[in-house]
């Protein structure tokens, strides 16, 4: 492969479709660097590295529901139930794994199909409830499904449930296992049940083309392909980035962390003003980066200002469906990626945000190595109190899913459902959405409390203002600035706490004159 179809590989499907932009206004194609054929042993279905990695993993906790995939999808209009229960079962036929499960054969993990599962759509009545009642008993249901583990040795491993909660409005709560789904095949439910649904309800057929491959020939060809001189290629990057002592980001926390890893957590939310969106946007065009650079970099200022560490290590997610066979596939795709940044040196924020662009071009360009790969590789020091190579993960999810208006119907997908889990310290997902960026945090509880966390993404809002504000300040007059505004912060909230305790007394004494 020459070094341009390289480059092309290495692409995002995000800046692939740019390319593919680019290269239409030019009346050029794009080449296709390589295929994934169909497996010639089509009884067999391996298992992905990306698989195999989770299935030990579910080994370890199998009651554990950290890796369940909850879609709640809300459908308002008249509702054909029996169109959309057969709207689901096509998408299981369609989709191999989606009627598999995984069992032990001669000591090693492999999947099983099963072909003649049909899936039912329990629907549960609620529109004799008053709203409060309902509210509350949707919120149970939704947490409820969203935490009950899958035993992926038996099939499916994907649940689904209606429920009615008027005469037009109703609430589909979809559930799969990570180890047969990822996030992107959450946007691949979504727009193949919309199109198989007006299908089937106007006698029509499948409007959805023939997938030309299925996730086993993904599995197949991934470990063929990742061998050799390429799989030397991609360790030989890894080592070099990651070698030596790996730093270990020590953020302040409100707990001491236990010796054995625990999985719980919840989530906090917060959205940045449209204004700031707007604002990055913007700057991140005229510095020619990406808006995930741009949030990434600061991100990196904000754990440097919390740790004073210079040398900071987290991960990030990678869709990895760089080649167009996956794009339309339902499966476990997505890889992490480890990045290294180091703020020694106290450059501006403009050097250092062209640090972080090479440190991510060049992580996207050695995206295919698999995470255990990789870990197995380094070797890392294990502790059974924190995950290795990294503790905190950043993404950024620029592909939301859109509200989808059908003829009868229209389709929206609520945010998504908490599980009450955390497989990491922090994992911070900014979602780009019309009403300005939603920032999300899934934290382990027994390492932070929930003020920590909105204090955290009060801190975050604060720096990007800063960092688009002032791009030529040294990384050090941001930390400066942020210590200032944090003292002022503090002595506000002391005068406030003060007057407050004033007033209390000054009340108490009242009430005693009067008595």
């Amino acid at each position: 492969m020459d070094n341009l179809s390289k480059r092309i590989t290495a692409l995002s499907p995000e800046q692939r479709k740019l390319f593919e932009l680019h290269l239409k206004k030019k009346n050029l194609s794009s080449v296709k660097t390589q295929s994934i054929p169909k497996r010639e042993d089509v009884s067999l279905l391996p298992l992905s590295f990306h698989q195999q990695r989770l299935w030990i993993l579910h080994q370890l906790d199998p009651d554990s529901p950290a890796y369940n995939i909850p879609i709640a999808i809300l459908l308002e209009g008249v509702l054909n139930v029996k169109a959309l229960e057969q709207s689901l079962n096509q998408i299981r036929q369609r989709h191999e794994v989606l009627q598999t499960c995984f069992k032990l054969f001669e000591g090693k993990p492999v999947q099983e199909k099963v072909i003649d599962l049909v899936l039912k759509l329990p629907t549960i009545d609620l529109r004799k409830l008053s709203e409060n009642k309902q509210q509350q008993l949707v919120q149970n249901l939704a947490k409820e499904e969203a935490q009950r583990p899958f035993d992926i040795s038996q099939e499916p491993l994907l649940r689904v449930k209606l429920l009615q909660l008027s005469e037009t409005r109703y609430l589909m709560l979809f559930t799969m296992h990570h180890i047969v789904s990822d996030a992107w095949s959450r946007g691949v439910v979504i727009r193949e049940l919309v199109a198989l649904y007006e299908a089937i309800c106007s006698s029509q057929p499948s409007p959805l083309p023939e997938l030309p491959i299925q996730y086993a020939d993904f599995a197949a060809w991934q470990k063929q392909w990742l061998q050799g001189e390429v799989l030397e290629s991609q360790l030989a990057y890894w080592k070099k980035q990651l070698g030596g002592n790996l730093p270990v980001v020590n953020l302040p926390t409100n707990r001491p962390r236990l010796e054995l890893q625990s999985f719980r957590g919840s989530k906090q939310s917060t959205r940045f003003p449209q204004s700031l969106t707007e604002e990055l946007k913007f700057f991140s065009q005229q510095q020619k980066v990406t808006l995930f650079t741009t949030l990434l970099a600061g991100f990196y200022i904000l754990l440097n200002w919390y740790t004073k560490d210079d040398d900071i290590v987290i991960g990030t997610d990678v869709a990895n469906r760089h080649l167009t066979e996956t794009e339309d596939l339902i499966g476990f795709f997505i890889n992490q990626l480890v990045l290294r940044a180091n703020l020694s040196g106290n450059p501006t924020f403009q050097d250092f945000l062209m640090q972080v662009r090479q440190i991510t071009l060049d992580a996207y360009a050695h995206q295919d190595l698999p995470f255990d790969k990789l870990v197995e590789a380094l070797n890392p020091e294990r502790k059974l109190s924190r995950s290795p190579l990294f503790q905190i993960k950043f993404v950024l999810q620029n592909t939301p899913i859109p509200s989808l208006e059908l003829s009868a119907l229209s389709v929206s997908v609520l945010d998504e459902v908490d599980n009450g889990t955390a497989t990491l310290d922090l994992f911070i997902a900014i979602i780009e959405q019309k009403e300005g960026m939603l920032a999300t945090v899934q934290y382990n509880t027994d390492l932070f409390n929930v003020d920590s966390i909105k204090q955290l993404l009060k801190d975050f809002e604060m720096v990007l203002n800063i960092i688009i504000k002032m791009p030529n300040y040294r990384l050090g007059e941001i930390i400066d600035d942020l210590n200032s505004f944090n003292k002022r912060q503090n002595k506000l909230k002391l005068e406030k706490q003060k007057k407050s305790r004033n007033r209390n007394i000054k009340n108490i004494a009242r009430k005693k004159i009067i008595l």
